[in-house]
């Protein structure tokens, strides 16, 4: 069973309760899809897949009014991923369930979408929500990518990788800022790719500083590493080469506000080192 756990909430309460529904949907997907076979599947399926268009379509609306109303930077973005999941469910639907097999198959597949796709969102893009200052404010600091004190944790290894995790995102920013259609673009893959090989290497060597603590909260920053991590794994080239700096400006507000938020309100809370007794 998926639980909805503590690390998955955003602090706004329609939206948290949404989403915990949105797990007792998946739940029922995972019961049909692990339970020994007793009868036809074809109207259980069809009855899960129409509550989770319906149920989906009234949370993204709620959701959406709500980032509107506080002019949320990350709308956009929101009702893209948003489409997508709707979408996909919509593909599901079109598939044929006739057979048991295939109803199997079906329910295993979208169990798996289901999981990976609400705790990637989630824990990726919801927990950012009402967070994130207006896109102007940003725009106000003479520069958003300066790693400063209060981004410290007390543990030098950690706060030694988000000062380098902080420099190549502004170096990443800085090429955005002045991208060259000649030589612009294999610039940006580059500094991508290295952003993604070093925020591995960190969230690596974060969790194995935590498991070494035995620290509580490992589960969590496990899960929100990867959702991280999906994020830059699924950077959309062909929007790199038709729109560079619309996109580019998008994804880049989206690591550095990402990264923030969590330094500030998760890695904060991994107990500092213990100096050595004089």
């Amino acid at each position: 069973m998926f639980e909805f756990t503590d690390d998955c909430k955003t602090g706004i309460e329609l939206i948290d309760q949404e989403h915990r529904h949105l797990f007792n949907i998946l739940n029922k997907a995972y019961i049909l899809a692990t339970t020994e076979y007793h009868s036809d599947y074809y109207q259980n399926l069809k009855e899960i897949l129409a509550e989770l268009d319906n149920y989906a379509e009234q949370h993204f609306t709620h959701e959406e009014e709500y980032m509107a109303k506080i002019c949320d930077p990350e709308l956009i973005l929101q009702r893209t991923q948003h489409a997508f999941f709707r979408e996909k469910i919509l593909s599901f639907d079109l598939i044929n369930i006739d057979e048991f097999q295939e109803q199997q198959q079906v329910l295993t597949n979208l169990v798996l979408f289901l999981a990976k796709w609400l705790y990637s969102h989630i824990l990726g893009s919801d927990i950012l929500i009402g967070k994130l200052p207006p896109l102007e404010e940003w725009m106000l600091r003479e520069n958003p990518c300066e790693f400063t004190d209060e981004y410290l944790v007390g543990v030098d290894l950690i706060d030694g990788e988000h000062r380098e995790l902080f420099r190549i995102v502004d170096r990443a920013n800085h090429l955005v800022k002045t991208y060259n259609a000649v030589s612009g673009y294999d610039k940006i893959i580059d500094i991508l790719n290295e952003l993604k090989a070093y925020t591995i290497e960190h969230f690596g060597d974060e969790e194995e500083y935590m498991e070494s603590i035995r620290y509580e909260g490992l589960d969590a920053q496990k899960r929100a590493h990867a959702a991280f991590i999906d994020k830059l794994e699924n950077i959309d080239y062909n929007e790199i080469e038709n729109n560079p700096q619309e996109y580019l400006q998008k994804l880049l507000e989206f690591l550095l506000g990402w990264l923030i938020n969590h330094i500030l309100y998760v890695d904060k809370k991994i107990p500092g080192e213990t100096p050595p007794a004089p």
